[in-house]
């Protein structure tokens, strides 16, 4: 079981930068591979980013392809999500998911725990 708690949404202008960052409770974490997903009301989840578990393997939708930068610090049972340039599209709510398995996947079906979600606004 592996509990994620995410942190650092909040309200910044176009073009600017957050950090998310998103802790795992238990000492499996390493064994995870992590995503970023976001919905916004109406539409589905969607995949943003995923890191495999040695963080050697990244992978982004390409709408935030070059913007945004997913990392992970397996002594510190934390994965992290640099948003630069943001953009009011990327307005939404922002999970954090793990998997257990190997591949980093876009499909949500295939993580098997979520955190609560941090909300991301961004104004124009």
């Amino acid at each position: 079981q592996v509990q994620l708690v995410e942190s650092g949404g909040g309200l910044v202008q176009a073009g600017g930068s957050l950090r998310l960052s998103c802790a795992a409770s238990g000492r499996t974490f390493s064994s995870y591979v992590m995503g970023w997903f976001r919905q916004t009301p109406g539409k589905e989840r969607e995949f943003v980013a995923g890191l495999s578990q040695s963080g050697s393997t990244t992978r982004y939708t390409d709408y935030v392809a070059g913007r945004f930068s997913i990392s992970r610090d397996n002594a510190k049972n934390t994965v992290y999500l640099q948003m630069n340039s943001l953009k009011p599209e990327d307005t939404a709510l922002y999970y954090c998911a793990a998997r257990q398995g190997y591949g980093v996947t876009t499909s949500g079906t295939l993580y098997n725990y979520w955190g609560q979600g941090t909300q991301v606004t961004v104004s124009s």
